[in-house]
């Protein structure tokens, strides 16, 4: 039995329409706006934050010792040293916007200042017959390797191109300090050299020998540098 012509067709009949593209992207961001709202609301509720919250847990294996190495230089200076880090990495023939990396950094470190005790031999020091009077020679002061601190060191602001941002997201590492980090060290090892953190070290350890042979009877005590 056929339809006549000029009848429409029923219900059950007619093809389901299919939703057009930007309906669903707008039911895809609604959706999305949903379930922000519903996690920002929850975490004003007091114990659903707790209940969805994420937990740290410490799986890290028991440290090992690799060494030991005696120590005989005497600790004399410590300079506190802080600068800011400004690197940029540009590519050649693209923006900034496409690739390029800017990293602003705040780096705060120490530089210790030493005297090693262990290069004095027996014709460094000098001492008189009667024991009242003791000659040192001692090699000038010298300095450690700067040390970040970690607490007090901070990236202040990133700024990466497309190419950098999709090349994090398949990297073990992103958004790695070390460039920055290895900078800050190395302008903290400069400012150390140029300051007087070395003559305020040798200038500590002759109080300190000083201090220490007046206590054991010694009334003249010359301490020199230069080995």
């Amino acid at each position: 039995m056929t339809t006549p012509v000029g009848k429409p067709t029923s219900s059950a009949e007619r093809p389901a329409r299919r939703m057009p593209g930007w309906a669903k992207a707008l039911t895809a961001v609604v959706l999305v706006l949903v379930v922000l709202f519903a996690g920002l609301r929850l975490s004003l509720v007091p114990g659903l934050k707790d209940l969805f919250g994420s937990e740290t847990r410490d799986r890290s294996g028991p440290a090992l010792l690799k060494s030991v190495q005696d120590i005989s230089r005497y600790d004399a200076a410590s300079g506190n040293f802080q600068v800011v880090v400004d690197l940029e990495k540009d590519a050649k023939f693209l923006p900034d916007a496409i690739r390029g990396t800017r990293t602003l950094y705040v780096g705060a470190g120490t530089v210790d200042a030493y005297v090693d005790l262990g290069r004095v031999g027996e014709d460094d020091v000098t001492v008189d017959e009667e024991r009242t009077s003791a000659t040192l020679r001692l090699p000038h002061a010298a300095l450690g390797e700067p040390a970040l601190d970690p607490d007090r060191s901070y990236a202040v602001s990133k700024q990466r191109g497309l190419l950098d941002r999709l090349g994090d997201l398949f990297s073990d590492n992103p958004n790695g300090e070390q460039a920055v980090q290895k900078l800050a060290a190395r302008h903290i090892g400069a400012a150390a050299k140029d300051s007087e953190l070395k003559a305020r070290a040798e200038s500590n350890t002759t109080a300190m020998l000083r201090g220490l042979l007046t206590s054991l009877g010694f009334e003249k005590v010359r301490v020199t540098y230069g080995t």
